[in-house]
């Protein structure tokens, strides 16, 4: 097996700490090395299916995304071989394919300062308590059906077969044990409600038929439950992974921003990706403008005893589709657009009005043409805009 710096390649510098901590055999981890890259868990026909290149994977197995232009990408890969019809609620938005690996990094990168800060150990401990409760030859079997469905890049690429790859190491750490990580991610990702729709990428579901696994993740929580607790509230290293999902389980957004307010100081500077990525949702989530449609005519029978009159509809009403426009600015902007300056309503070239028209605009909402008031300037301008002219709502009494 080529030799290859670690097998956690998976974040970058996060300045939380830098200090190291020794394990058993010397060996040392460092959370601030590892090189930023979202990673999520694919099954093996998954990515047959789809014919994900081999460059998409970690040395785990995982596929590993570094920017957005790579997730969007990936998740038109995806999204390819979907009829929207059939089956819409297969299709992945990049947004939340972005979310779900960014999730499941930080649960990574919290794992890996865990073992750096507390328990450098923690998963050959794991890996021990394993065999004897539950049988080295389950165990192992257990192992080999997870390679198996989460090939590591390797052993999905003919370089080795599973046993090969289980039964050696990566940077000094035993890859049964890198396994054994990723076993435990995996479960925290079918757990997580919120990931359910995509549940078709990362299924557990015939692990937890053919093997052992089920009391296998009962064993690590047995275990998490009796080593010292890590975190801002000093939870076990189970419940603490688990937090986000339980606190938000149907919102990914939600469980980013748990981690965001939870976890801020633990995450240092990844925090800018968490931020980057909560963006992305929001503006991913943006209503969309699609053109004109019929507009709705209220209705006020059965108010005729009222007080109140009602202006008459007239023909043209309800079939008037208005752009809204603050006069100001839209002035300044064509006076730009022209190159010289325009200040009143009847220099507006007519070449505009024509391409409002074309659009399907049927009226113009012309706010701010009266007189504005000379104290909502000096507000503006004490918040820290001085070159902020008068709110458009802002009337002079």
């Amino acid at each position: 097996m080529p030799e290859i710096k670690i097998a956690f390649t998976k974040f970058e510098n996060p300045d939380f700490i830098s200090n190291t901590s020794n394990n058993n055999d010397g060996q040392s981890f460092r959370a601030a090395d590892r090189k930023a890259t979202m990673e999520f868990h694919i099954r093996k026909e998954v990515r047959e299916e789809y014919s994900l290149e081999g460059s998409l994977f970690s040395l785990t197995g995982n596929v590993v995304l570094a920017d957005m232009r790579q997730v969007r990408a990936f998740t038109q890969k995806l999204n390819s071989n979907i009829d929207p019809v059939k089956n819409p609620q297969r299709i992945m938005k990049a947004a939340q394919l972005n979310a779900m690996g960014l999730i499941d990094e930080i649960l990574h990168y919290l794992l890996a300062t865990y073992r750096e800060q507390v328990q450098p150990d923690v998963f050959r401990m794991a890996l021990k308590r394993l065999e004897t409760n539950l049988g080295t030859e389950k165990t192992s079997d257990l192992l080999h059906n997870f390679c198996g469905t989460f090939p590591p890049r390797d052993v999905y690429g003919g370089k080795t077969d599973i046993s090969g790859y289980l039964g050696g190491t990566d940077g000094g750490e035993s890859c049964s044990c890198l396994s054994l990580e990723e076993l435990l991610l995996l479960a925290l990702a079918n757990l997580n409600p919120a990931f359910r729709p995509f549940l078709f990428l990362f299924d557990d579901s015939d692990l937890a038929r053919e093997t052992v696994y089920p009391n296998a993740i009962d064993e690590l929580k047995a275990l998490f439950s009796e080593l010292p607790p890590f975190g801002p509230e000093g939870l076990n290293l189970w419940d603490l992974l688990r937090a986000p999902a339980l606190a938000h389980p149907d919102s990914l957004t939600a469980q980013l921003d748990f981690m965001r307010k939870r976890w801020g100081l633990l995450l240092g500077r990844y925090m800018g990706r968490l931020l980057t990525g909560l963006d992305i949702i929001k503006e991913e989530e943006k209503p969309s403008f699609f053109g004109p449609g019929p507009s709705l005519v209220m209705d006020f029978s059965g108010l005729e005893n009222e007080y109140e009159r009602f202006t008459p509809d007239q023909e043209w009403m309800p079939r008037t589709v208005l752009m809204a426009k603050c006069t100001l600015v839209w002035l300044f902007q064509l006076s730009q657009k022209y190159g010289r300056e325009l200040t009143r309503l009847d220099e507006i070239p007519d070449e505009e009005l024509d391409t409002l028209s074309r659009r399907g605009f049927t009226g113009l909402w012309l706010i701010g043409l009266w007189e504005r008031s000379r104290a909502s300037k000096i507000v503006k301008q004490w918040t820290g805009n001085p070159e902020a002219a008068a709110s458009d709502y802002g009337l002079y009494v």
